[in-house]
């Protein structure tokens, strides 16, 4: 095999790792955001974020996390299985969820996943920077 093509393999598998690791901190980020813009009354909402990769979740969990820490670590370690094509959905299956989007708290009018949405080139742009540079 020649050099040439051993250093065209090597720069496609290191792309692909670049690749991946950046779509995984993208969602890690994005994700955290929403959880950590849920209103918390019992930090049941909060809590019942769920994250999945290649089917969205469904029921609702029996769980409380005021502060969002272990949600977050629970879908930061979800997100960690993530290769480049898969499909990762985030959900929050409470009966009250869709309310809470649209404003029903004061903790939260504008929602929280719209308001990430609308941050989501930002966050995909700053992670890009930080994985291209090393």
């Amino acid at each position: 095999m020649s050099a040439f093509i051993q250093a065209i393999r090597r720069f496609v598998t290191k792309t692909e790792g670049k690749i991946e690791d950046a779509a995984r901190k993208i969602v890690i980020d994005a994700f955290s955001e929403v959880i950590l813009r849920s209103p918390v009354d019992t930090g049941r909402f909060r809590g019942n974020w769920q994250v999945a990769i290649g089917a969205v979740p469904d029921g609702a969990l029996d769980l409380t996390d005021p502060g969002g820490a272990a949600t977050v670590s629970t879908a930061t370690a979800a997100a960690m299985g993530l290769k480049a094509g898969d499909v990762i959905y985030l959900a929050n299956n409470l009966p009250y969820a869709m309310r809470l989007e649209f404003g029903h708290s004061s903790q939260a009018p504008g929602g929280m996943v719209r308001l990430t949405a609308t941050r989501f080139q930002a966050i995909a742009d700053k992670v890009i920077a930080e994985v291209a540079r090393r």
